[in-house]
């Protein structure tokens, strides 16, 4: 019997056109004061399950001829799924209309929903029911798949209820929090439970943040609200550990605030931009640097001619505030960083030779992805999204630690697909040049011009193969 791995899981409960429909509802809000004794849970389920919303979408998929759907094994890869796949290779595709299902909070009276990304992305077509059972259709206003953010938009017969946005950062551990959604399709489930934990890194994108809460949320209820003893939003269900029990994750609403505005107008999500690759600081290292403890964010490059090279910031600085926020560990530094306004002119200290000081920044733009995430996507027509392999991650995806890049996403239907990519290879040399990071890998994939073949050696669980393609 196979062994039962942890994985991360998104919300969207997704079926084919053959297979069940679902439907939900919607959540609004009271005003309480804070207490150490549990909320009012009826009172705020009452108040605020009006401005939940169950999101449905039509898309259309293509599959080759008699081939299962692709979808996520818990037990890890099929040996019969990668046999059947090869077998099935090169029939003629066909489409079929897949249907998925999940949450969305409403936070206008005129109908502005905010959800998660992946409920709504790439769909033909959005439904979006009310808990009085109209339903509207929905087009998207603007979508941030870094932070996994979706706003949608209906045009309501009348004013709707709608559910205030709280503060995040307030939350502690031990909190009641309350979520409502529509999981496996169950209409107005409203749930409960505590903040578990925050600044949670599950590996899943450049602006990990998570908070983490033990109130049950299943496949149904991405999109939907994590909402604090006040009856205020305060965070955006959108994943779950599988194999796991009472560990459910949210996007702090924080951060989806930051970005709000933006999307509201359409416009694509600009982040500020520092110029640094940064990496964990280890017990050993914080103890080579003089440091008492383990903390901060370890400039291991700056980039020519970026904010950070013009303030004088040097390799092997430790960053230990940005903006007068503390940065305990590297994963803080990316969201801090993107969620400045471009322009502003912050304070950074730093740690250099054993000794404190403070330098000025002005905050730049971010042009693709950001360096100091170690995460990125190929500028060149491949088809997957990389980040520096880390042992966090190795733990939270369950694989093999090995230095080098890890794929963290394959395009559907991409070159990077077609060739036999997956999820959690490791790019260990591009064309015979080692990678050790990011930086290396995006400069060896810039050298190579369109046509010209490219050999990737890559670590595949306990195994290494070379895989060659042709960049269309």
């Amino acid at each position: 019997m196979k062994l039962l791995r942890m994985m991360i899981v998104s919300f969207a409960v997704a079926s084919l056109i053959q297979g069940g429909v679902y439907s939900a509802g919607a959540a609004t809000m009271p005003e309480m004061t804070k207490s150490h004794n549990p909320p009012d849970f009826v009172k705020l389920a009452r108040e605020l399950t009006p401005t939940v919303v169950n999101i449905s979408t039509k898309k259309t998929v293509k599959s080759m001829g008699m081939q299962r759907m692709p979808q996520q094994n818990p037990f890890g890869n099929d040996p019969f799924d990668d046999f059947f796949g090869r077998f099935f290779r090169g029939l003629p595709e066909r489409p079929q209309r897949q249907n998925s299902l999940g949450s969305g909070v409403i936070i206008s009276a005129d109908g502005d929903i905010i959800t998660n990304n992946h409920v709504v992305a790439d769909a033909d077509e959005i439904t979006v029911k009310l808990s009085d059972h109209h339903e509207y259709k929905a087009k998207i206003l603007g979508t941030d798949d870094k932070l996994d953010i979706a706003v949608l938009k209906i045009d309501p017969k009348g004013k709707l209820p709608f559910a205030s946005l709280g503060d995040s950062d307030e939350m502690r551990i031990g909190e009641w929090v309350m979520a409502i959604g529509n999981p496996f399709g169950l209409e107005r489930t409203v749930t409960a439970g505590i903040i578990s934990a925050k600044g949670r890194v599950i590996g899943s994108g450049p602006y990990d943040d998570f908070l983490q809460t033990d109130a049950s949320i299943n496949p149904g209820n991405s999109g939907g609200p994590l909402i604090n003893g006040n009856g205020e939003v305060i965070g955006i269900n959108t994943a779950i550990i599988a194999s796991g029990q009472g560990i459910g994750f949210a996007i702090p609403i924080n951060m989806a605030k930051a970005i709000l505005p933006q999307l509201k107008e359409g416009k694509k999500v600009i982040r500020g931009y520092l110029g640094v690759n940064a990496q964990l600081v280890t017990a050993d290292l914080a103890k080579s640097f003089g440091l008492e403890e383990a903390e901060g964010a370890l400039v291991s490059e700056v980039y020519k001619g970026s904010p950070a090279d013009k303030a004088g910031m040097k390799v092997g600085d430790i960053i230990l505030e940005f903006d007068g926020k503390p940065v305990h560990e590297v994963s803080e530094l990316p969201r801090l960083v993107a969620g400045t306004m471009v322009g502003k002119t912050v304070r950074v200290k730093l740690l250099r030779d054993g000794k404190q000081l403070d330098k000025t920044v002005t905050v730049g733009k971010l042009v693709g992805e950001p360096a100091e995430s170690s995460q990125m996507k190929t500028s060149q027509n491949i088809g997957i999204s990389v980040q520096d392999m880390t042992k966090e991650y190795a733990e939270s995806q369950n694989i093999p630690f090995a230095k080098g890049v890890v794929i963290t996403a394959v395009e559907p239907g991409s070159l990077a697909e077609s060739v036999g990519l997956m999820k959690n290879d490791i790019i260990s040399q591009i064309n015979g040049v080692a990678v050790v990071n990011v930086s290396d890998y995006a400069k060896e994939i810039a050298k190579i011009k369109k046509g010209s073949v490219v050999r990737f050696l890559l670590k595949r669980g306990d195994s290494s193969i070379f895989i060659g393609f042709t960049l269309s």
